[in-house]
């Protein structure tokens, strides 16, 4: 299938590994320019090189209110033009409802909220002007089946689904499609720190990240308010 990536140009947040660095390898294996932002600077440059096509690796903390703006003009200074944004940060620690504390539901909102919000608010010109663009937010299974232990990032992410229905319509008319991305269990480091791989069926982050790859695609046009589990069934509900 012709994905119509070619020449496109990509910024993918927290893509030094995992999740993230699977989708922009995906994106760079289908001809995009891609930008991946880290903080872990060795992590980063050992992550870019690893990408076949051209790679811009841009050291920050994507929660930092002014980092969005600075990773767009950094991809639109090196290569012209911005057309595919995949957001992504770490998710943050468990806990259960009435554990969390107001700082911790602060700071998950901040990184798994307001940091995509932001992205996306920066990217949009660019797709605009170019009348084409994908977005896609890497978010977790639980904006459909909120996971027991994991409060905080049920509230953020919830969150952002509420926000992304709702731009998704906005930005229907300009060429833009907008759509989550909800992993269930991969073989990540942070599921490994988690204790999360258990028994039971566990996902491949490069399968992942090539569903990613389609929802930034041409041939996904039509495809745009919509959250794709990527979860191996885990999700019994039925909406």
């Amino acid at each position: 299938m012709e994905l119509g990536l070619d020449g496109r140009v990509a910024l993918v947040t927290a893509s030094s590994k995992g999740l993230g660095r699977a989708s922009a390898l995906a994106l760079s294996q289908e001809g995009a320019g891609v930008v991946l932002c880290a903080r872990d600077e060795a992590a980063l440059a050992e992550a870019a090189a690893a990408m076949p096509g051209e790679a811009l690796a841009v050291a920050a903390d994507v929660t930092d209110p002014d980092t969005p703006a600075r990773l767009v003009a950094a991809a639109v200074e090196r290569f012209g033009g911005l057309h595919v944004l995949v957001a992504n940060a770490g998710g943050p620690p468990p806990g259960r409802s009435l554990e969390v504390t107001d700082d911790a539901l602060r700071a998950a909102l901040e990184a798994n909220l307001l940091t995509s919000i932001r992205l996306v608010r920066a990217a949009v010109p660019h797709m605009r002007a170019a009348g084409w663009g994908r977005i896609c937010l890497i978010t977790s299974m639980s904006v459909k089946q909120p996971i027991p232990n994991l409060a905080l990032s049920n509230t953020a992410r919830t969150g952002l689904w509420a926000w992304a229905k709702t731009a998704a319509a906005d930005l229907a008319g300009d060429g833009i499609t907008l759509n989550l991305a909800c992993p269930g269990t991969h073989a990540t480091e942070r599921l490994r720190q988690m204790g999360g791989l258990g028994d039971g069926p566990v996902g491949d982050p490069a399968d992942f990240g090539k569903v990613v790859c389609f929802l930034c695609s041409d041939p996904a046009r039509f495809v745009s308010g919509a959250a794709l589990q990527v979860d191996g069934a885990a999700t019994v509900g039925l909406l």
